[in-house]
């Protein structure tokens, strides 16, 4: 009989590819040996070189030097997200450090995350732009270092900014950079790299909530290429001019254009049509005709003269670096991840239910093969500000779950990310609140399907998705037969003294405020309810964790074994928000596979 690691991926990727600047081979930062390490692959075919031999730290974002001879990523130990720069040859070598402040972190692009390409060289390859909170832990400065000297160049921010480095422009006069307010609204800033002392330019002032997410350069410098929402619910794809200080839309799509890329008169961009991806590309103003892609997630958007290339996975295919070959229209798979088990996957379906005030909930679910009444997981995704897609999740959870009998909804309840900026803005300063009745009538709408039993329903998550499960679990007790959180919050009071010191203004405007807000916070909390909860719990956190830290489950676990309840409670010393480790990964995917179904399964 298969078992929960015989449907885990060959190797995980971080979602930051690089193609090389002459095209031929692409970078990427994966994990088949047990951490994650630096690999470059060639797009002609072959194996991938292995460039870094991290035993304790992960390779988190990359990039290609101009000149194609080295490469920048940043790396953090165990999981505790203070990442450090590395410069190391292209064919292979020692990794040079850029920075060794431990205790403090420095991010390329513009997130902390990995999730979007970053281009931190200046054109001529000299120096490096990041950003880091070395000066003051709870201000993050825009940084540009000379790779020759070591000599650090500062733009420092201001309280109620986190700043992001974007990139610079080809003339090597601008640095673009994102002021970062909170999930949902930032400002574009542009530092004078000619003039160092002159303050940084702001481009986008506004009120309200808006995003303008910077993308790519115009060859001649003078302007780039932003995704913004000023006009609508949706990111719209369009053009910033220095000179006029305007926006010129250029694609205005019913969703979310999600990515750009350019490479001299071509562009590349992605929309997430009901979180679909569909990739478009045009050159020398002509739409080109691509070859069909399978209904899936397109992440890591990047282009080099003829090729463009991706990260690709599916419900039923775990994610892989693609390479698209605009020359000859060809598709091809630079990775095969996809786990060998003799089992036809299930291919999400794409629903919606209402809920209690009138809107519907979309959501992705994945119904065993065959006859029979069913147990189902409600699989409830981080952020909030995130979103549910036909993806290969988890680790290969749900299509294990789904090969034992159980079923899955994977709703996008408000506060979710792709169905435009009110739906997303709903959860604001409501943790805890009405998105509880999205749960519920999921549940609801659950036990109107005549395949399933309304008394094997359990729920899980990670980060917010942990938070929701425990809200679930304590204050809708009797809709739930087992529940699992992962690094999930269960006091928002404690929470929102405990995240890093450069989340803190963005907690307010998320949770509410913990120093005049306390007695909402708490009444919010799950821990507030612990005593209503019966169902049986798993509790899985990482012991480095710096945004839902370890105190977060002890104390849940702490009141619920204070009962004399029964709840079993797995901390992993190694890790932090999530999972760097292979090895840990699939111990904790396929014990709380086996944890769901024996109270799930009939």
């Amino acid at each position: 009989m298969a078992e929960p690691q015989d449907f885990a991926p060959k190797q995980r990727f971080r979602s930051n590819i690089a193609p090389s600047p002459d095209g031929r081979s692409v970078a990427y930062a994966a994990n088949p040996d047990g951490q994650h390490n630096l690999y470059v692959a060639p797009v002609s075919g072959g194996e991938a070189r292995k460039l870094t031999d991290h035993e304790h730290n992960s390779v988190r974002q990359i990039a290609w030097s101009p000149d194609g001879k080295s490469l920048l990523y940043t790396a953090d130990f165990q999981g505790n997200e203070q990442f450090q720069l590395y410069l190391v040859d292209a064919d292979g070598g020692q990794p040079r450090a850029l920075t060794d402040t431990s205790d403090r972190q420095h991010v390329l692009g513009t997130t902390l995350d990995d999730a979007v390409p970053v281009a931190p060289f200046t054109p001529d390859g000299r120096a490096v732009v990041y950003a880091g909170n070395d000066r003051d832990a709870a201000l993050q400065d825009l940084l540009v270092q000379d790779l020759d000297t070591g000599v650090v160049t500062r733009f420092e921010t201001t309280p109620g900014t986190e700043l992001h480095a974007a990139s610079v422009s080809p003339d090597g006069r601008w640095l673009l950079a994102s002021g970062f307010h909170s999930q949902a609204d930032n400002d574009l800033l542009l530092a004078d790299l000619h003039e160092p002392n002159a303050p940084l330019r702001l481009l986008t002032a506004h009120e309200g909530r808006r995003l303008h997410q910077p993308g790519p350069w115009t060859a001649d410098s003078s302007g780039f290429h932003v995704r913004h929402n000023t006009a609508g619910e949706f990111l719209t794809l369009g053009r910033y001019s220095l000179s006029t200080g305007a926006i010129t839309d250029l694609v205005t799509p019913a969703w979310d254009v999600e990515q750009v890329a350019t490479s001299g008169t071509t562009t590349a961009w992605t929309v997430n049509e009901d979180g679909v991806s569909r990739l478009l590309v045009r050159r020398d103003d002509e739409l080109l005709v691509l070859p069909e892609l399978p209904a899936g997630v397109i992440g890591s958007l990047t282009i080099a003269g003829d090729l463009v290339a991706f990260l690709l996975t599916t419900g039923t295919r775990p994610t892989e670096v693609v390479a698209l070959d605009l020359a000859t229209r060809t598709l091809s798979y630079l990775t095969d991840s996809a786990p060998e088990v003799a089992v036809a996957f299930v291919e999400p379906a794409l629903v919606r239910y209402p809920t209690h005030d009138g809107r519907e909930v979309p959501a992705w679910l994945y119904r065993p093969h065959g006859d029979g009444v069913r147990g189902v997981v409600v699989s409830i995704h981080g952020g909030p500000e995130a979103q549910e897609r036909p993806s290969y999740n988890y680790a290969g959870l749900y299509q294990y779950l789904l090969s034992q009998g159980v079923a899955v909804l994977a709703p996008n309840v408000r506060g979710s990310t792709g169905y435009g900026k009110t739906y997303q803005g709903l959860v604001l300063r409501d943790f805890g609140g009405a998105e509880l009745g999205d749960f519920e009538h999921a549940v609801e709408s659950l036990r109107g399907l005549d395949w399933v039993d309304p008394e094997r329903i359990g729920v899980w998550g990670a980060s917010y998705g942990g938070f929701a499960t425990l809200s679930c679990l304590s204050r809708l007790p009797d809709l739930w037969a087992a529940g699992v959180s992962m690094v999930g919050p269960s006091n928002l009071l404690t929470l929102a003294r405990s995240v890093p010191e450069t989340w803190r203004i963005e907690m307010v405007d998320l949770l509410g405020d913990p120093d005049t807000e306390a007695d909402f916070l708490l009444e919010r909390s799950p821990i507030t309810y612990v005593d209503a909860i019966k169902a049986p719990l798993f509790v899985i956190q990482g012991a480095n964790d710096p945004r839902v830290v370890k105190a977060e489950s002890d104390q849940i676990v702490a009141a619920l074994r204070e009962r004399g309840v029964d709840v079993r409670y797995d901390v992993y010393d190694d890790e932090g928000h999530g999972f760097t480790n292979r090895a840990n990964e699939l111990k904790a995917i396929g014990d709380t596979a086996e944890f769901l179904l024996a109270h799930l399964r009939q």
